[in-house]
């Protein structure tokens, strides 16, 4: 008589940290028992009231308390919202990567700037190919996206089957490589897949995602129309795109040159690994730009989401210092503004217009297409993988509600879809019932500067705080050791008013701050951080009263 298979007895954790609510920051954790195995380590960009900073990471303090448990780190794509907090989460949480050889050599250049690159263990892994770390096995599942060895994960648990869609689309005419391996989803779905996470970021599209093909149709009918020099921005990471660019200009007997330190990195690393063909003598220095005519040159740069000093914006705004733009030019912006950015773009385009330069841009040509799945490509994916469980992730509130109506559209009881939140853990049993768990350690992580978490929720408030109504400071000398107070105060304003347009209201804050300082002086019992006090918030008033405006009151006592 056969054996039965013994049935886990404990229950798989999915561990969203990132990536839901959101554009960007994606990370989830799978744990059973002793095991954790991660997906994606992404940044995310930071909101207009995170004033100063400079990146978003996750909050990864649950993988710091238990780094014994974890086996790896597995990554989709080479994409910034999937791989771009390694840099800074590795410094605590140092365990092996796994990815395909483009993702690897994409963060190999991003280590070696941090310092890293000796210190992490990189596992290159093919599509096709399982990887098993402790009870897990994971599977690279070839997917299309907008950058080249992109991949899904098959990953099988004590629990049964979970799917990662990663970020995909459904390319049948890929400009590289093979289309998406239905196939296998199809062979993972009829053995039975216990849940399933698909990304949600085009899920308020409807039907399919034009081919990558059709943007380099469209580049090709731009340069046989064009006298110009031409300037493409697009994402520095969507190979394929430069690929197109590149094979447009040399049809067309142009040089191409390519700036952006991203750009040239990506670039520089995709065409080592075998994932660009760049014919010999196509690319140039831009110091080379004054030997060719405009109509012989195309500019590849960064900058397509308006970032504040990019190539391009260094162009539009006349401060790089080797490319002037004019109208011997036109620029093309081959890419969608990512939900936020759409100002900042606009003001690009807006300069380089003054400037008269012809601009180029998705509303006006098809110069570009995403790499997200639409409706239809979500529901393809759906009906083969047949999950029990689904779980919409990567996306606003809105993107992940969106897709839970999709999935309820396609058959899937609402009880067996789970919209998640960062934190909340979702926990799998054998039987492939899916239940809410426990919250762990979560949220958000700034990067300012070489500072990481070092600036909270009270630095951005003080930061607000000056952006809006100014400071001022209030300078008094003193002898701390006897309490006497030796001078007038100093009054210094900056991002309050100007001072030689307001020097009555100067001189009144100057005479109500001694005013103050003399009810100190006289009960000797005062010390520094009283008196710190009273004229923070004497002054507060007094500034209100007069002006209807709160600027930030800094009180300096220096010990003479």
């Amino acid at each position: 008589m056969a054996r039965r298979k013994k049935r886990a007895a404990s229950k798989l954790k999915i561990i969203p940290l990132g990536g839901l609510g959101e554009i960007g920051k994606n990370i989830t954790c799978f744990e059973y028992e002793n095991d954790i195995i991660v997906v994606d380590c992404g940044l995310g960009f930071p909101e207009d009231d995170m004033l100063g900073i400079d990146l978003v990471i996750p909050d990864v303090t649950y993988l710091q308390n238990n780094i014994e448990k974890v086996r790896g780190i597995f990554l989709t794509h080479g994409h910034e919202d999937h791989i771009g907090a390694l840099p800074y989460v590795l410094r605590s949480v140092n365990v092996p990567i796994y990815a395909t050889k483009l993702t690897l050599g994409i963060l190999q250049n991003k280590l070696v700037e941090h310092h890293l690159d000796k210190k992490t263990t990189l596992n290159v892994v093919a599509e096709g190919e399982t990887v098993t770390l402790g009870c897990f096995s994971v599977e690279f599942i070839r997917v299309n996206h907008s950058i080249a060895d992109a991949v899904a994960f098959g990953i099988t648990s004590p629990v049964g089957t979970v799917v990662v869609s990663g970020d995909f689309k459904i390319d049948l005419t890929p400009v590289q490589g093979k289309m998406i391996n239905l196939t296998r989803f199809g062979e993972l779905g009829n053995a039975g897949v216990a849940a399933m996470l698909c990304e949600s970021t085009n899920v308020e599209r409807q039907g399919y995602t034009p081919s990558e093909r059709t943007v380099g149709k469209s580049l090709g009918e731009i340069f046989d129309n064009c006298d110009k020099r031409v300037v493409i921005a697009t994402f520095s990471s969507n190979i394929h795109r430069v690929q197109q660019i590149i094979d447009a200009s040399v049809n067309h007997n142009r040089k191409v040159c390519i700036t952006g330190r991203s750009m040239v990195n990506i670039i520089t690393a995709a065409h080592k690994l075998g994932y660009m063909n760049i014919p010999e003598g196509t690319l140039v220095e831009l110091s080379e730009m004054k030997r060719f005519k405009p109509n012989q040159l195309t500019l590849i740069t960064t900058g397509s989401q308006g970032e504040p000093m990019s190539a391009l914006y260094r162009m539009a705004y006349a401060e790089h210092e080797k490319v002037q733009l004019g109208q011997d030019d036109l620029v093309v912006i081959s890419a969608h503004p990512i939900p936020g950015n759409e100002k900042t773009v606009s003001r690009i385009i807006n300069e380089l217009l003054h400037r008269n330069v012809t601009v180029l841009y998705d509303q006006l040509a098809e110069v570009h297409v995403s790499g997200h799945a639409c409706q239809e490509e979500i529901k393809t994916l759906i009906a083969l993988v047949q999950p029990k469980n689904y779980i919409p992730v990567h996306g606003e509130y809105k993107h992940l509600v969106r897709n839970r109506e999709l999935a309820m559209e396609m058959g899937i009881p609402s009880t067996n879809i789970f919209v998640p939140e960062i934190g909340k853990t979702l926990e799998l049993d054998a039987d492939g019932n899916m239940t809410w768990g426990q919250n762990v350690p979560s949220g958000k992580v700034l990067v300012d500067g070489f500072g990481v978490g070092d600036v909270g929720n009270v630095v951005l408030r003080d930061r607000k705080h000056l952006s809006q109504d100014g400071l001022i400071v209030v300078v008094v000398a003193m002898d701390v050791a006897s309490g006497l107070i030796l001078s007038d105060p100093d009054i210094v304003s900056r991002g309050f008013v100007y001072v030689k347009e307001s020097e009555e209201l100067m001189e009144a804050l100057k005479n109500t701050a001694r005013s103050i300082l003399d009810k100190c002086d006289e009960n000797d019992t005062l010390n520094q951080n009283t008196i710190k006090t009273r004229l923070r918030e004497d002054l507060t008033k007094f500034v209100y009263q007069k002006t209807k405006k709160k600027p930030m009151i800094l009180p300096i006592i220096i010990d003479v």
